[in-house]
């Protein structure tokens, strides 16, 4: 079923910063993934993602999306940079980021800041949990406010990483065939 139009986050939703993390080398595999830096989402996660915009604009904070639809090249290179089912799904199983159900994100503030999370995107560690306890009363504070604002614009977190939000029943949609080209892994190249 790849005759889903994914929607271009870019073009419909230009209220939100996109800093797609797998089109540089700021990310867990240390180069860029991605060939294009296309911001895409199924258009049911797109409508949620409006609601969580909104939303956000009333809390008086920005999104700021790291990450969105990704091909299911990318996730081989992921995998093989963090062989992790807890923090990176297995190429096998497919990613609801494959699907255009999930999407990565954070909060920018009033001033132009991404806020403090605690722990980096990517950060593969406990630390990334939802909750942790070393992570400070403040940064807490800031993973609530981000997940408020996504559940009610009608996405679910997960239990390893304060950043990625998926639709319910995220992996009832089919995996898409690639849109966009990526890099292959640094062993393939």
């Amino acid at each position: 079923m790849d005759d889903i139009q994914l929607t271009d986050i870019a073009t419909s939703l230009p209220q939100v910063k996109i800093d797609l993390k797998y089109a540089t080398a700021d990310n867990i595999t240390g180069q860029p993934i991605y060939c294009e830096h296309r911001c895409l989402l199924h258009p049911d996660a797109a409508a949620a993602l409006v609601r969580s915009a909104h939303i956000a604009a009333i809390a008086g904070f920005t999104l700021l999306i790291y990450d969105a639809y990704r091909p299911q090249k990318a996730q081989m290179n992921l995998w093989q940079a963090c062989p992790d089912p807890d923090y990176v799904i297995p190429v096998s199983q497919g990613s609801n980021h494959s699907r255009g159900t999930a999407v990565d994100v954070t909060l920018i503030d009033e001033q132009g800041s991404i806020v403090d999370m605690g722990s980096g995107f990517d950060e593969m560690h406990e630390r990334s949990h939802p909750w942790h306890p070393s992570v400070s009363a403040r940064a807490l504070r800031h993973r609530l406010m981000l997940s408020a604002i996504m559940l009610e614009g009608g996405f679910k977190g997960i239990a390893t990483e304060w950043w990625h939000f998926e639709l319910p029943g995220a992996a009832d949609y089919p995996l898409l065939t690639d849109i966009f080209d990526c890099y292959p892994p640094p062993s393939a190249a």
